[in-house]
């Protein structure tokens, strides 16, 4: 059967994808071998999109105060509370909150209405939290918000750095790419910076572990010694001399002190960089999640400058983007602190733009950006706030207060896919938004590659897409002449338009070239890469080759940078560091409901290194609870030397759709950039104590069990059957017991020294599983998930059961490595021990690494242990 190319809906690295239906109305999606950004590789979240694509959870149907209304009502009733308030308490009293997962006609829908037509700049984007102290760093440098990078340049450098990026679990197809380039050219070094050991140190020729957050006083000694091995020529660039005399000072010993690390290492890194002819810098939320996060972004810029690796085949300053279209939010002018298409908050530009819309009420000065904006509502003052495909409730620090205030709030809207989300529960006006694969538009990756995202299912319910939700609110206020589009490809034809409008090359932003694109021609648009105009009509694939940026004397800048430590370094306590998980993704709304996307790691896990763990006396798997003043959160141990002594890793994925209380944003202070507003999430001081509950254990059911309130869960999908881990303070777990009694179901039960173990039945069919203790029982998984779809068939089998045991003696499975072909550690360590010496033997044996790449690392590190 023929597929659908479509873009993947996760990371920035914007892979192609092909979605092909299948007879038994299931969907099967596969790389495109032929779309440039991926050349047919997939990773396992990718490879796993279609078993995300059931509507059970969905949002389908408009809703007021929680009951479903129709879509009349919905629009008319945000119409008219909207007007009230801005006629009340002025435009800057309503705010729009939007998403990376936008596409980039629905995020231009939202910020025209905003910007251009509710006359405030109070529009921002999740984007803000991972992405803007880059577009800070860029726009002081090169005069705009423009990545001069490609991903072909990874297979033409001499060096790679990977600084504050763990591109083998956020970008994996990208790192594979990296990976190949290394095998095709050995003499490719690669360096990694990072406090902790992580996987894409597997093919570090040098791994940086420096203190945390101290990377701008590591780049400021680079500069300093880039100018002595190759002095720069007088007056290249703007501010240049106050650049290097502010990196003057941090010579090697200097620069060895304050990041932690060896003279040695520091020099060794200094000499690869300043003696490789090319040179790529790769950097993500390592860098940009910090206080000083456009500092540090520059300071990285600066090198590249300084030693004229950038605008060259192989070279460049390149920040990777996280979400699948935060590079569309950023043309288009998401940020609060933007006008559309690259332009700003000036005279002319403020003019220029209300020309082209026709509007004489274009936001004249900056909105507020993500936290300033909860905290205006904490306060009172933004009496309104649209929500777009995000989950802010979650995602943002201090997210205990972003709780309070949206609860507060006189007016939230939220456009979802998902119905329960932690945000959506405090909504006013709920409405259904089409998801991936019922989506038509476009998206931009990391290397300004510009991609379609392809409908191949229709929408269930009364799900719409978010441009055409925002166009009908927009009628509802009163200006839908302007938003009279009946198609995503007008949108987005008119945001063409406008990238081109009057632009005489100031802007870089420009892809005037597809503005008369027909509907047949836009439907079967492939991958470009921005600007394409008169002057590139096939797009372009690395920027300031000339040497020359944008904006009035198009000069290229190296700004001085004064390196600081984060708020944490002053603090007391554990220092920690949050981050995602390899298949995982943001809140989970989507591949938390995915069996094998959390058999990799199932539970929130505390990762520290054996030193602390004897210092606070932590054994492997022990609940712990983390503390703020904002908060607090629960998870469980992970003992590894890949954490430095003194500091923590947590996965920013958890929320209460899947767990009692392990948001790690809760303990996060709101802690910003000055100039980027971006928060300071990597560097978090925090007080850490074992939980020891009254109980805890597994507890597996057939339907949604009801539990007591103060029992803490922590949800495991599988196919068909509940699995929670469980813990409590309660005196026991009886509760449990009784609720299984009170549904009429035979139960087989043993107890004593403080275990209790659970099996009901109806009609021969396996009902409930429990297992529980002072310390959590160890449980066959496989063997409990096996008794529901198959019920042991004599005694000795249910009491094997009963025990957390299989009947038989076939070993279990152990963690799962390969989520792609479901390969545990077992089978892996067996493999080994029979000969395989190596992943590719691994891959002939098991097939795990054959697919996605993901768990190479992990193959890897077993392969040591062999097992005699």
């Amino acid at each position: 059967m023929s597929g659908v190319r479509t873009t993947c809906p996760y990371c920035g690295v914007g892979c192609g994808l092909i979605a092909t239906a299948q007879p038994d109305g299931t969907v099967t999606v596969a790389a495109d071998p032929h779309h440039p950004a991926n050349l047919g590789r997939i990773c396992v979240k990718g490879a796993a999109l279609g078993e995300t694509l059931g509507h059970e959870g969905r949002q389908l149907y408009p809703q007021l105060h929680g009951e479903r209304v129709s879509w009349d009502r919905a629009l008319d009733y945000a119409g008219q509370r909207l007007r009230a308030i801005i006629h009340e308490h002025g435009p800057q009293a309503v705010a729009f909150y939007a998403s990376g997962q936008l596409l980039t006609e629905d995020y231009y829908a939202a910020n025209k209405l905003m910007k251009g037509f509710i006359g405030a700049a109070n529009i921002d984007t999740n984007s803000r939290l991972c992405m803007s102290s880059a577009v800070v760093g860029y726009k002081r440098a090169f005069g705009a918000d423009a990545v001069p990078c490609s991903y072909r340049d990874l297979e033409q450098t001499d060096l790679i750095v990977l600084v504050g990026s763990n591109a083998a679990w956020t970008h994996p197809v990208l790192y594979q790419r990296i990976v190949q380039a290394k095998q095709d050219n050995p003499a490719l070094k690669v360096v990694v910076i990072d406090p902790r050991r992580t996987a894409t140190c597997d093919i570090a020729d040098l791994h940086l572990r420096l203190r945390p957050g101290s990377d701008a006083g590591l780049y400021n000694g680079l500069l300093r010694a880039i100018a002595e091995h190759q002095p720069i020529a007088a007056a290249c660039f703007s501010g240049q001399l106050d650049a290097l005399a502010q990196a003057e000072a941090w010579t090697p010993e200097k620069v060895a002190q304050f990041c932690d690390l060896s003279r040695d290492v520091v020099t060794e890194f200094y000499h690869l960089f300043c003696t490789a002819p090319r040179a790529m810098s790769l950097y993500t939320m390592g860098i940009n999640q910090s206080t000083s996060g456009s500092d540090k972004c520059n300071a990285i810029i600066n090198v590249h400058l300084a030693s004229g690796k950038t605008g060259r085949v192989g070279c460049g300053p390149f920040s990777l983007t996280g979400q699948p279209n935060a590079m569309g939010g950023r043309e288009v002018g998401g940020l609060a602190n933007q006008l559309a298409c690259h332009m700003n908050f000036v005279p002319e530009d403020i003019a220029r733009l209300g020309r082209f819309w026709g509007s004489d009420r274009i936001a004249a000065t900056p909105g507020l950006m993500a936290v300033e904006l909860f905290d205006a509502i904490d306060r009172g003052e933004v009496k309104a706030v649209w929500i777009m495909g995000t989950n802010p409730a979650v995602s943002l620090p201090d997210s205990e207060r972003v709780n309070r205030a949206l609860a507060a709030c006189p007016l939230v809207i939220v456009s979802e896919v998902s119905a329960g989300t932690d945000t959506s529960r405090h909504a006013h006006v709920r409405f259904p938004a089409q998801a991936w694969g019922e989506k038509n538009g476009t998206v931009t990756n990391s290397e300004r590659r510009i991609s379609r995202q392809r409908p191949f299912m229709p929408a269930p319910g009364e799900a719409r897409p978010d441009w055409w939700i925002v166009a009908r609110v927009a009628g509802a206020l009163g200006y839908g002449e302007a938003f009279a589009w009946q198609h995503p490809h007008e949108v987005f034809c008119e945001h063409a338009a406008l990238s081109g409008y009057e632009n005489d090359g100031q802007r870089a932003f420009d892809i005037s070239g597809l503005a008369t694109l027909s509907r047949e021609a836009y439907d079967s648009l492939a991958p470009i890469q921005w600007p394409v105009n008169a002057a590139y009509p096939q797009g372009c694939e690395r920027l300031l080759s000339e040497g020359r940026g944008w904006g009035r004397d198009a000069r290229l800048t190296m700004v001085p940078v004064t390196p600081r430590l984060p708020h944490s370094a002053d603090q007391p306590g554990l220092v920690l560091n949050t981050g995602r998980y390899r298949d995982q993704w943001h809140t989970m709304t989507r591949t938390g409901t995915v069996p094998r996307l959390m058999q990799h790691n199932p539970l929130p896990r505390v990762e520290m290194h054996p030193e602390d763990a004897r210092r606070y006396g932590v054994e492997d798997s022990a609940l712990v609870r983390l503390v703020t003043p904002r908060g607090e959160m629960t998870g469980f141990a992970r003992l590894t030397r890949d954490q430095a002594p003194g500091t923590l890793f947590a996965p920013m994925h958890w929320n209460r759709q899947f767990a009692s209380r392990s948001g790690v944003n809760s303990l996060v202070a709101a802690y910003c950039d000055p100039l980027s507003g971006q928060p300071e999430s990597k560097q978090t001081a925090v007080s850490l104590a074992v939980w020891q509950p009254v109980w805890q254990g597994w507890l597996f059911s057939r339907g949604a069990p009801v539990l007591p309130e103060a029992v803490m869960r922590w949800d495991v999908a599988q196919a068909g059957v509940h699995q929670l881990r469980l813990a409590s303070d309660t005196p026991d777990s009886s509760g449990i017991q009784a609720w299984a009694a009170a549904q009429g179901w035979q139960l087989q039960l043993a107890q004593g020294a403080g275990i209790t173990h659970l099996l009901a039945w109806h009609d021969g069919t396996l009902q409930l599983a429990f297992y529980g203790g002072r310390r959590c029982p160890e449980v066959n998984v496989e063997a409990v998930l096996a008794a529901f779809a198959h019920p042991p068939a004599c005694a000795a089998t249910r009491h094997a059961l009963l025990a957390g045991r299989a009947a038989s003696t076939q070993p279990v499975q152990g963690k799962i490595i390969c989520s792609c072909f479901n390969v545990g550690e077992t089978a892996i360590r067996t493999a080994i021990t029979a000969g395989c010496d190596s992943t590719a033997a691994l891959g002939k044996a098991l097939r795990c690494g054959t697919n996605c790449g993901s768990c190479l690392p992990e193959l890897r590190a077993l392969l040591p242990q062999r097992v005699s």
